[in-house]
């Protein structure tokens, strides 16, 4: 018999609250599988299972007080198991065919009856499909889109639904081959981490078999295609199935055919066109008919938490914007010049963005508050620059940081920017990347925006806006002269960056983009 004891719960922290329990007396557990979630005064701590075997006795209950070392519960192990289980052993629930025993039972041992729907077969055996671990400090998510089917055939690691927590999308692989079983969350359901979404069974006649056990010919591969092993990318699938298009019609330009989220962009309708849009109502409608023709979406966690956190912003902040404007010329004829030879070098273009982000981090030097922030009464100075790059994606913005860019090369920085952009488009980038910046860029000027005030990224006490460049008379050297001109925007908190600071940090990023060189001599 194993003790589950409450763990370190951090300096000064001496006592928790029992917040929720994932498994249940006589639940089979696997080592270092959640058991249950305990709440402290600033944090969150998860409580693996320290062997594997099946939970016994829960000595402390949800909303309990625990302190450090404190007696959670106790698990019995390999013989006890067997002895303690209040389970049935028969059809009993297990996880990657644990049952209570070191050695996982073999397919053809498994009990319960075959069947389309998961119920287990003759040479079948019933698994869970679990909410994996969604991230530091996120306990619940909610079912976005489910790939499969009940019944349908999978193969392992084949993805099989998309859950969405408040940041980003995680992808549930199928733990092993068989069939798909009964869903227990729908799309739409809030499900907590370590919770159960599904169960399968492995193996089984006529069904998705692992390679061990030799692949029939019957077996239908991922992505609808016969002989090949193909996995469509998610965030295709889930495309897909918004727009009401089968994986037929998609021409996959991806490795192998496989249909990437852009292919589902460019798909026509079965007539071979593009799909009709709703023709307007031919005469003045009632409120009652208005009613009919609106449609009602409910938001998703990541757009919840942007209109949460941007209203926080506005309320928490003293925000303040002040302006000016860059003649692009240096930048842009720099950039013309070195561009084939930093491509040729590096592997990846010199964009503007790189500029930008050295622009900051000098200016950073000489106005360290504007990379600082509040912390009760405490303001905390960063001597370091962690760079947000601020990103919108179907699903929403999202703000990739990059660490250390302080002392990042142009080429390092390029390539940083490439890989996190990739990321947040396919909606694969991790919680850990979108934490702890200390100051944020956003570049509005893709999207055509001439002037605008970017909102803070709370903690942060400064983000820069980007805008548009554009052509405009300017007078230089008592001439009127064509200028390639861009407007800067930098919103602060007037909590902590006075006025001169913000001016002062503005001017400095408009002196080293109109003469790069200052940032080689940094000055």
């Amino acid at each position: 018999m194993t003790e589950v004891r409450v763990p370190t719960l951090g300096e000064s922290v001496t006592e928790a609250t029992v917040a929720t329990w994932f498994k249940q007396p006589g639940d089979s557990v696997e080592v270092d599988e959640m058991l249950c979630e305990l709440e402290t005064d600033k944090v969150t701590v998860e409580v693996p299972s320290p062997a594997a075997g099946t939970l016994g006795e829960i000595v402390a209950q949800e909303g309990d007080t625990v302190g450090v070392d404190a007696l959670l519960a106790q698990i019995n192990e390999g013989a006890e198991a067997d002895a303690g289980d209040a389970k049935p052993s028969s059809g009993s629930e297990t996880k990657e065919g644990y049952s209570g025993s070191d050695t996982p039972k073999e397919d053809a041992d498994a009990g319960g009856d075959g069947g389309a729907g998961g119920d287990g077969g003759a040479d079948g055996q019933e698994i869970d499909v679990m909410v994996p671990t969604l991230g530091e400090s996120v306990s619940e998510a909610t079912v976005a889109t489910w790939f499969k089917s009940e019944g349908d055939s999978v193969e392992a690691d084949e993805m099989l639904c998309e859950l969405e927590t408040d940041k980003v999308s995680v992808e549930v692989p199928s733990p092993a081959a068989g069939v798909l079983g009964k869903i227990l969350k729908g799309e739409g359901d809030t499900v907590e981490a370590g919770g159960k979404l599904a169960t399968m069974t492995r193996g089984g006649e006529g069904r998705a078999h692992s390679e061990k056990e030799g692949t029939p010919e019957t077996t239908e591969k991922p992505g609808g295609q016969q002989g090949a092993d193909v996995e469509d990318a998610p965030s295709a699938k889930k495309a897909m199935a918004e727009k009401g298009i089968s994986r037929d019609e998609v021409t996959g330009s991806g490795k192998d055919g496989r249909v990437m989220k852009e292919d589902v962009a460019k798909a026509k309708s079965p007539s071979g066109g593009e799909a009709p849009a709703r023709a307007p109502a031919p005469k003045p409608a009632s409120p009652a008919q208005d009613a009919d023709r609106e449609e009602r979406v409910k938001m998703t966690r990541l757009r919840q938490t942007i209109a949460k956190r941007l209203k926080e912003a506005q309320n928490t902040a003293a925000m303040l914007t002040t302006y000016n404007e860059v003649d692009m010329t240096a930048v842009m004829d720099l950039r013309n010049e070195y561009k084939d030879l930093f491509l040729k070098k590096h592997g990846v273009k010199l964009g503007f963005m790189s500029f930008f982000t050295k622009a900051c981090c000098h200016a950073l030097q000489e106005v360290p508050e504007v990379n600082a922030e509040i912390d009760g009464t405490d303001v905390v100075y960063k001597h370091f620059v962690h760079m947000g790059i601020a990103a919108g994606t179907p699903q929403g913005l999202v703000v990739p940081v990059i660490r250390d860019a302080d002392s990042m090369s142009f080429a390092d920085i390029e390539k940083a920017i490439a890989e996190k952009g990739a990321k947040a488009r396919d909606g694969k980038l991790s919680m850990a990347e979108m934490q702890g910046g200390t100051f944020t860029i956003s570049n509005g000027g893709v999207y055509g925006s001439l002037m605008s005030s970017p909102i803070l990224n709370p903690p942060q006490s400064g983000i820069l806006g980007m805008h548009k460049i554009q052509d405009r008379p300017m007078v230089v050297g008592g001439e009127i002269k064509i200028r390639p001109m861009m407007y800067l925007a930098l919103s602060y908190d007037h909590r902590i960056v006075d006025g001169k600071g913000a001016v002062t940090f503005l001017v400095r990023v408009k002196e080293a983009l109109e003469d790069p060189r200052r940032l080689l001599m940094d000055l």
